[in-house]
C-alpha cells in the first residue's frame, strides 16, 4: 500500500493511537497534517516523521469548534490543492456513574468524540466531492459496540461515531469516496495506563487473546482501509479487539 503524493488529515495526532496512524501513513509516503490541541506534542510527532524523511506539517485546533476545524481545512486545501485522507481519531475520556456525571463531563466527551468527528467531515467532504475521491476513516470504539459501566458519555459518543459512519458513507458513495470506521478494543495507550492493575487484569481476561493490542495494530487496520485495496468496502466498521466482541 503506497500513499506517495496523497494528503492525510489525523486529528488527535499527538499521542497514542493518532500519533501510531500518523507515523504508519507516512512510512507509506502520504504526506500528513497532525491536528491537536497539544502543539508541543504534535511538534515531536512531526520531528519524528521528519526525521523519517517524511513530510508533516501540524496545526493547533479544536475540532470541537468548526470555524477552527474549516481554517484547518482551508490551510490544506490552499496550500496542497486536495485532501485524500481524514483520520477522526481525536477522543477523550470522562468517566463517572451516570448517577454522578456531571452534565460537562458529558458533553465535553460528546463535543470532542463525536461533533469533533461532524466538523471535521462536513469541512473536508466538499473538496472530497470536487475531486471524486477520499477515503474518511472514524475511531469508533468496542465500548461503542458493547457498553461499559461508567462510561454512558464515551459509549454513546462512540455509538454515535458508528450511526455517523453508516450515513455518510451512503451519502457519498457514489463520488468515490469511502467512510468507515474502525472499532477498538483496549490497547496499551495513555487512556489505558492510568487503570488499576486490578482493572486491566478483569479487561485481559474478557479478551481471547489474552491481551491489550498495540497503537499500531489499530494504525494497520486505519491503512488498509484508507488504501485503494479497500475501494470497495464503505459504511463498515472494523473491529480490532482481540476477539472481545
Amino acid at each position: 500500500m503506497e500513499f506517495k503524493g496523497r494528503v492525510s488529515i489525523v486529528t488527535g495526532a499527538s499521542q497514542g493511537i493518532g500519533e501510531a496512524i500518523a507515523l504508519e501513513l507516512a512510512g507509506a509516503g502520504s504526506e500528513i497534517v497532525l491536528v491537536d490541541i497539544q502543539k508541543d506534542k504534535l511538534e515531536e510527532v512531526a520531528k519524528k516523521i521528519e526525521d523519517k524523511n517524511g513530510k508533516a506539517s501540524i496545526f493547533c485546533a479544536d475540532v470541537t469548534r468548526m470555524d477552527q476545524s474549516i481554517k484547518v481545512i482551508e490551510s490544506v486545501v490552499e496550500d496542497q490543492k486536495k485532501i485524500d485522507h481524514l483520520v477522526n481519531n481525536a477522543g477523550i475520556t470522562k468517566d463517572n456513574l451516570l448517577m454522578r456525571m456531571k452534565e460537562e463531563e458529558w458533553d465535553a466527551v460528546l463535543d470532542v468524540n463525536l461533533k469533533g468527528v461532524f466538523n471535521f467531515s462536513k469541512a473536508v467532504i466538499r473538496n472530497m466531492i470536487g475531486n471524486r475521491y477520499g477515503r474518511i476513516v472514524n475511531l469508533s470504539s468496542v465500548v461503542g459496540l458493547m457498553g461499559n459501566p461508567g462510561q454512558c458519555n464515551y459509549s454513546a459518543s462512540k455509538a454515535g461515531v458508528i450511526g455517523f459512519t453508516k450515513s455518510l458513507s451512503r451519502e457519498v458513495a457514489a463520488r468515490g469516496i469511502t467512510v468507515n470506521a474502525v472499532a477498538p478494543g483496549f490497547v496499551v495507550s495513555p487512556m489505558t495506563e492510568n487503570l488499576p492493575e486490578s482493572v486491566k487484569k478483569m479487561f485481559v481476561d474478557m479478551i481471547p487473546v489474552k491481551r491489550f493490542g498495540v497503537v499500531e495494530e489499530i494504525a494497520h487496520a486505519v491503512k488498509f482501509l484508507l488504501s485503494d485495496e479497500a475501494a470497495y468496502i464503505t459504511g463498515q466498521v472494523i473491529n480490532v479487539n482481540g476477539g472481545m466482541f
